[in-house]
């Protein structure tokens, strides 16, 4: 396994240390992630997101949607004894889940829609007005040596 040294990121940066503390996480994670259940992540403009998510075979009630520190977290749990069907087969996983997604600064959920199987969770990145980037005037003047002569 490849370790990676950030030592350098942080001498040459000031306030980049989340990032490079997500690296080393994600870099240290096990590999066996889960795969249950399917999702996508598409952007829809510059700054609005989209989370889709399988969720077929749950209903609203069974569905939980979360937002915790910097965390989206999507779980799902069948109330038990719901389901008093035979099947002769089951190929349609209703397990337990919890799927964790790290929401970067400034990002907001503003919300979820439920349909055909799929759980839809829109975000939008809002970047506050004092944080944007702004233009600083340049004033002129008058040189050092002229104004320390009079």
């Amino acid at each position: 396994m490849r370790t990676f040294d950030f030592a350098p990121l942080y001498r040459a940066s000031i306030g980049f240390d989340q990032i490079a503390d997500m690296m080393d996480r994600v870099l240290t994670a096990d590999g066996a992630q889960p795969s249950y259940p399917p999702y996508n992540i598409e952007k829809t403009s510059d700054d609005t997101y989209r989370i889709s998510v399988a969720v077929a075979g749950f209903s609203d009630d069974d569905l939980s949607v979360e937002v915790k520190e910097s965390s989206l977290i999507v779980g799902a749990r069948k109330a038990d004894g719901s389901d008093d069907r035979s099947y002769l087969h089951r190929g349609i996983a209703t397990r337990a889940f919890e799927r964790r997604f790290q929401l970067a600064d400034h990002v907001q959920v503003t919300g979820a829609v439920h349909e055909h199987g799929m759980l839809h969770i829109d975000l939008k990145r809002e970047v506050p007005e004092a944080l944007k980037p702004r233009r600083i005037a340049i004033s002129g003047s008058t040189p050092a040596l002229e104004a320390s002569v009079n």
